[in-house]
């Protein structure tokens, strides 16, 4: 029974890709939007919502490790696995646009470096730090569909980022560090 559920869940894990992936070609097509734009944000969050659902029932059951390990898990996989294996099996490779090379890989390094001090400090990811994660991810989902849009408010949205957010972030990522490795120092 195990092995025939696994068949099961594999097979429809494969006709969900396609249809995933079709429809959201389609989309990006209709709303004439980069396919780049899409996968970031509507793909993102279709192949993503079962990593979510997983967390939350773990992390609402007192089973942090378990969330955090799907977390990192799966963003170690889909870094090396996927990326590795699609690389290795796509007839000319994976073209990189010069959007996520400008933009979307330095805000995935930066949002990995933010999250250190975060992760180490106190060894819990507090309320109020995942209400930061998460407006950050909506901050970012605005920019992407700012950009795509070519709205005229992405300049204004963008030079608040640099010169507001990431600025205070980055003091505020500084002072938990500090106030952590104190702690750890008169223990």
């Amino acid at each position: 029974m195990t092995v025939v559920a696994f068949v099961a869940g594999l097979v429809l894990l494969i006709v969900g890709a396609e249809g995933l992936v079709r429809g959201a070609s389609r989309l990006a097509a209709r709303l004439g939007i980069s396919s780049l734009i899409i996968g970031l944000t509507v793909v993102a969050f279709g192949t993503s919502s079962p990593e979510l659902a997983v967390s939350l029932k773990a992390a609402i059951g007192d089973q942090a490790g378990i969330a955090m390990g799907n977390v990192v898990g799966s963003n170690v996989f889909n870094l090396l696995g996927v990326l590795g294996l699609t690389g290795l099996l796509a007839p000319s490779g994976i073209a990189l646009s010069p959007a996520m090379i400008g933009f979307d890989l330095p805000v995935m390094i930066a949002v990995a470096l933010a999250c250190l001090p975060i992760c180490v400090t106190g060894g819990r990811i507090s309320r109020w730090e995942g209400g930061v994660f998460f407006g950050y991810y909506l901050a970012y989902t605005l920019y992407l569909i700012l950009a795509a849009a070519r709205h005229d408010a992405l300049p204004g949205f963008g030079m608040a980022m640099l010169t507001f957010v990431l600025p205070i972030t980055a003091l505020t990522l500084v002072l938990l560090a500090l106030r952590d490795r104190r702690r750890t120092r008169t223990r």
